[in-house]
């Protein structure tokens, strides 16, 4: 059975303070976790190794970082290091957020040199595709995730593949206030997992975990995480709210 994740995103938000305690308000709570279960909270550079010691102890929870760098060491001010993130016990990568996207130009070719420096270190990519508005009304979202997939994940082998967390975020909904209906979720979802079961066989392509990202909150994650290729989500501003993640982690179906 495949990993239904629950991830928090929480970008660049929060104090030292404040995050300490956000981690310890969702600690507090009580969840029924099963094996297949994770949750994932990626929060900024400076903030790793205190969410690290919170959280090392805690089954089921892990520690992400929202971004790395391709090179394992050099002159590169202000970037870090896949080995950097597993020295202080962080094993999770975000890569490839439509923001850094976005504000960054990172293409489809320099995530795939992201997707390789992750996998080399034994790391796991969190790996985020999704289309622009404009895209999303041209109904061209099918051939514009298909490429971000064949650019940045096709060359990477069918043991190689299933080692990423695929999420997918509609741009349009991030932070937005507009969600995709879980049918919409649902579509574009299993699009996904076909254009994995084409490229690597239908058994591989479903032992992928793909991951909703966008405007998820506690009162549409049950709707969303029961759609048969929902499998979590990846929580951008409910994931700062104690009750708000920890309502969307008891949804994991």
């Amino acid at each position: 059975m495949r990993k239904k994740i629950a991830a928090a995103n929480w970008k660049m938000n929060l104090t030292l303070q404040q995050g300490e305690a956000l981690l310890d308000g969702l600690l507090a709570q009580s969840y029924a976790l099963q094996p297949h279960h994770e949750v994932i909270v990626a929060v900024p550079f400076p903030y790793l190794t205190m969410a690290v010691q919170k959280l090392q102890q805690v089954p089921q929870f892990y520690v992400a970082a929202q971004n790395c760098y391709t090179k394992a060491s050099g002159a590169y001010t202000g970037e870090v290091s896949v080995d950097m993130l597993q020295s202080i016990g962080v094993q999770h990568i975000v890569i490839g957020h439509s923001e850094r996207r976005e504000y960054f130009q990172e293409s489809n070719q320099f995530l795939a040199e992201k997707v390789d420096a992750i996998l080399a270190k034994g790391a796991t990519p969190i790996f985020c595709c999704g289309e622009p508005l404009p895209v999303r009304e041209a109904n061209e979202q099918n051939a514009f995730v298909a490429k971000q997939l064949q650019e940045s994940l096709y060359h990477l082998s069918a043991d190689q593949i299933q080692q990423v967390v695929i999420a997918y975020e509609p741009i349009w909904a991030i932070g937005t206030g507009k969600t995709a209906t879980s049918a919409q979720a649902q579509e574009i979802q299993a699009f996904l997992r076909s254009e994995l079961a084409s490229k690597y066989g239908a058994a591989i392509a479903d032992n992928i975990s793909i991951l909703y990202g966008g405007s998820v909150k506690a009162n549409n994650a049950v709707e969303l995480f029961q759609q048969p290729d929902v499998d979590g989500g990846l929580v951008g501003g409910a994931s700062l709210i104690v009750d708000e993640f920890a309502a969307i982690i008891k949804a994991l179906p």
